[in-house]
C-alpha cells in the first residue's frame, strides 16, 4: 500500500524519457523558475550596495552561496526529472515559492527575517532531496540522493541554529555553506554507508551548461537594470554619459568573454568527453558560481562608477569595482582548467592588473570614471587576446 501511494505521489515516470546521448530540452517551467532569480539577484546586488563593509561583504557572499546552491541543485535535478510532468511540475512550483520567499527575506536575513530565509532554503534542500530519492528509489541514484539529503539535514541544523542565535549567525551560516559545498567532493559520505561518488551519475552536461548560461545572462541583466535605473534618476552630464558608456562596455566585455569564448569551450568539451558529472561539478557548480558572483559584484561596481564619475570613490567601492571582474576571471580560470586542461595566462595577468589598479585608485584617490576606464581596458585586453588566440 505504501509503495502504491508513493507511486502516485512521486511516480518513476516523472523522469525524463531520453534515448542514447539525447540532450534534454530546457522547458518553460525551468525558465519560469529562473524568473525568480531575476528578483533574487536584484536583492543580492542591492544588499551589497547598502552594506559596503567587510562584514557586509561576508554576509553578501553567504547569501549568494545559499541562493546559488539552491538554484544549482534544482538545475541538476531537472536534468533527470521532467518539469512538465504533473509530479515534476508540483515540485518546481514549490521550489519557485521557496526561492521567491528567500529573495523577499534577503534584505533582512541578518535581522528580523532570518527564520523566513532559512525556512525557505531548508525546505528547498530537503524536499528536493527527498523527492529525488523517491523518484529514483531502488537505484544507485536513489541512494545518492538519500545521502545528499542526510548532508542537507546536517547543514540545515546549522542554518536553523544561525537563525536562532543572532550573535553567531554569520559564523554558523558560513559553516553551513561549507558543509553544503563540500558534500559532493566527499561523495556524500556517511558512516557505515561510505561514499557514493557522483562520477556514476548519468548527467547530460550540455543541458546543464545551457541552464548555467541562462542564469549568467540574468546576472548580466542586473548590471543593465542598475545602470538604466541610475541614468533615469541623474542629470545626463558629459561625465555621467561617459561613465555610463564605460559601464555598458564593461558589461559587453564580460558577455563577450563568457559567451564567445568560455561557453564555446564548454560546449565542445561536453560534446566530445565522457564523465560529464565530474566536468559539471567543477566547471559548472563551482566555476560558474564564482563567475555569476563576479557579474553581480560588477553590477554594483558599475553603479558606484556612474554615481561618482568625477569624484574620488571610497575604498569599499574601489574594492567592489575591481573585485567583480577579478571574481569573474577567477571563475573563468577554473572553468578553463576543467574544460580545456589549461588556464589562459592572460586571465592571471588581468587579475593582477586589476589588483594593482585597486591599490593605485586608493592611494591616488582616482575618480569613478578613471577606475571604470582602467577596468574596461583590462577586460578589453583579455577579450582581444582571446579573440586573437581563436584565429
Amino acid at each position: 500500500m505504501t509503495d502504491t501511494f508513493l507511486h502516485r505521489i512521486v511516480p518513476t515516470t516523472a523522469l525524463r524519457q531520453l534515448e542514447g546521448g539525447e540532450t534534454p530540452n530546457v522547458t518553460n517551467m525551468e525558465l519560469f523558475f529562473d524568473l525568480v532569480y531575476v528578483f533574487a539577484i536584484i536583492q543580492l546586488s542591492h544588499y551589497l550596495l547598502s552594506h559596503q563593509t567587510i562584514t557586509g561583504a561576508m554576509e553578501s557572499v553567504t547569501l549568494f552561496a545559499a541562493v546559488w546552491w539552491a538554484w544549482n541543485y534544482t538545475a541538476w535535478a531537472t536534468n533527470w526529472v521532467n518539469p512538465d510532468h504533473e509530479s515534476g511540475r508540483a515540485l518546481m512550483i514549490l521550489l519557485i515559492a521557496c526561492a521567491l520567499t528567500m529573495a523577499v527575506a534577503m534584505p533582512s536575513a541578518y535581522t528580523d527575517k532570518a527564520s523566513l530565509f532559512v525556512g525557505a532554503y531548508v525546505t528547498m534542500a530537503l524536499v528536493r532531496a527527498i523527492y529525488m530519492a523517491l523518484v529514483f528509489r531502488g537505484s544507485r541514484m536513489g541512494r545518492n540522493y538519500a545521502q545528499l539529503g542526510c548532508w542537507s539535514t546536517f547543514s540545515s541544523i546549522l542554518w536553523i541554529a544561525g537563525a536562532i542565535v543572532p550573535e553567531h549567525r554569520l559564523t554558523l551560516w558560513v559553516v553551513a555553506v561549507l558543509v553544503d559545498y563540500s558534500a559532493p567532493y566527499f561523495g556524500f559520505w556517511l558512516p557505515r554507508l561510505g561514499a557514493t561518488p557522483m562520477d556514476t551519475w548519468p548527467l547530460r552536461g550540455l543541458h546543464l551548461l545551457e541552464r548555467n548560461q541562462q542564469v549568467f545572462i540574468i546576472a548580466l541583466g542586473e548590471s543593465i537594470l542598475l545602470l538604466g535605473g541610475l541614468l533615469t534618476e541623474r542629470e545626463l552630464t558629459p561625465d555621467v554619459i561617459t561613465a555610463s558608456a564605460i559601464g555598458f562596455l564593461m558589461i559587453v566585455s564580460l558577455w563577450w568573454l563568457y559567451f564567445v569564448h568560455a561557453t564555446e569551450t564548454g560546449e565542445s568539451r561536453f560534446s566530445s568527453a565522457s564523465g560529464h558529472t565530474r566536468l559539471a561539478r567543477s566547471g559548472l557548480a563551482y566555476a560558474h558560481g564564482i563567475m555569476v558572483c563576479g557579474a553581480i559584484t560588477m553590477a554594483v561596481g558599475i553603479e558606484e562608477i556612474v554615481a561618482h564619475p568625477s569624484t574620488a570613490i571610497h575604498l569599499p567601492a574601489i574594492v567592489i569595482a575591481t573585485a567583480g571582474p577579478i571574481l569573474f576571471l577567477a571563475g573563468g580560470m577554473l572553468f578553463f582548467q576543467v574544460m580545456a586542461q589549461s588556464i589562459p595566462w592572460i586571465y592571471g595577468i588581468a587579475a593582477m592588473l586589476l589588483v594593482a589598479l585597486g591599490f593605485l585608485a586608493s592611494m591616488l584617490h582616482l575618480s569613478g570614471l578613471t577606475i571604470g576606464a582602467g577596468v574596461l581596458l583590462v577586460l578589453l585586453m583579455v577579450a582581444t587576446f582571446m579573440q586573437l588566440m581563436c584565429k
